[in-house]
């Protein structure tokens, strides 16, 4: 029987809870698909922050690397400065194992309300979002005095990046700068993947979400590296092309619209929220940050500290990015006897038995519960 080595992050706030029900439905699964695994957990998050002052060692990330895949709850308390668990933790995640694809999906799914009338079209659509370049390079700064220099010593999967941007004004006005870079290998590994997804899911389009007519070097250079890839590599399916403002008008206006979404990561970042909340709410919104190495998978919910410990907290995010972790694994039947549980539970559900988020009053445990027999 094949064991599966997996890093666990159960986190802050209601993350505890999530994975705890998301852990039960994939050993489920591995017991019907002929598989299992050894759980690998961490304290790490604003917990073992505020309690010890540290962020994330080394020895663990060298630890971590070792595992077949990670789990992510949430990280994040209020308590907390915005930036050093986001920086610390999720962004260290990605630079250092270089998961440069963001993966989240946004499909419509029983019983589940949603904002925009559908019209009885099921929606189905993922964005693809580049993960390790454009404005979250984290190279940036502010000045009081006019005058910035911004040493560049950055590291991704295909190059490393170092130089100085020195910046004043006249007269010295205080400012605040960020540089963005996307790269052509970054920008071709991205495209390739979004290509193979598309194929994947028997669609003949893949739609890059730009803005290059406003901001030209950065995102004219994505799309042209994107249109070449697709013409050289992947002549069957058809390019299009859509600006990042209009494409937030399109989607409200018909959710259904789209499949693949290929998009920089600034606007893949706003986007996929977009689409979970069109989709019925982030308690839908599963992701996976995806690399050549470890890759994480965790709901995009968040901590939600303010119904951590109530019981409140909905299962069904974490438990789809438990079902994205098996499909990266190969466990490609286990994967999708998840979502089909998913979808199952939630058609045959009274409501009373739904989450709290989806009208229902059940805990977190209870939905985890009927879930897993559903599998």
């Amino acid at each position: 029987m094949k064991k599966y080595k997996i890093a666990v992050i159960p986190g802050d706030g209601i993350g505890p809870e999530v994975i705890g029900e998301t852990i039960k439905i994939l050993e489920r699964s591995g017991e019907k698909f002929g598989f299992s695994f050894e759980w690998q957990k961490y304290p790490y998050g604003a917990g073992h922050y505020l309690a010890t002052g540290e962020v994330m060692p080394e020895d663990a990330m060298e630890e971590m690397s070792k595992c077949d895949a990670m789990l992510l709850g949430a990280i994040g308390d209020p308590r907390v400065k915005p930036g050093i668990l986001e920086q610390g933790i999720l962004l260290a995640f990605r630079f250092r194992f270089d998961q440069y694809v963001n993966l989240r999906p946004a499909f419509s799914l029983p019983k589940v309300h949603t904002p925009v009338d559908l019209k009885g079209v099921k929606m189905d659509s993922v964005v693809v979002r580049e993960n390790t370049e454009d404005l979250y390079m984290c190279i940036g700064g502010t000045t009081e005095t006019g005058e910035l220099e911004l040493p560049v010593d950055v590291s991704r999967g295909k190059y490393e990046l170092k130089g100085m941007v020195s910046l004043k004004t006249d007269p010295g006005y205080p400012f605040a700068a960020q540089a963005a870079i996307n790269s052509r290998p970054g920008v071709e590994r991205i495209t390739r993947y979004a290509c193979e997804l598309a194929k994947k899911r028997g669609e003949d389009t893949v739609t890059v979400v730009s803005k290059s007519n406003a901001v030209s070097a950065l995102y004219g250079f994505f799309e042209e590296n994107a249109k070449r890839v697709m013409a050289e590599e992947y002549p069957g399916l058809k390019y299009a092309m859509v600006n990042v403002d209009a494409l937030c008008y399109h989607l409200v206006r018909n959710p259904a619209a789209y499949g693949v979404l290929l998009c920089p990561n600034l606007f893949g970042d706003i986007i996929s929220d977009l689409q979970a909340g069109l989709a019925g709410g982030l308690g839908t919104a599963a992701g996976g940050n995806i690399g050549d190495g470890l890759s994480m998978f965790e709901p995009v919910h968040g901590s939600a500290p303010d119904i951590a410990g109530t019981g409140r907290s909905n299962p069904v995010a974490a438990i789809l990015s438990g079902a994205l972790m098996l499909e990266h694994l190969g466990e490609q039947e286990a994967s999708k006897a998840i979502n089909c549980a998913v979808s199952d539970f939630l058609e045959n559900a009274a409501e009373n038995e739904l989450p709290f988020e989806f009208g229902g009053a059940a805990a977190f445990d209870r939905v985890g519960e009927r879930i897993r027999k559903y599998i």
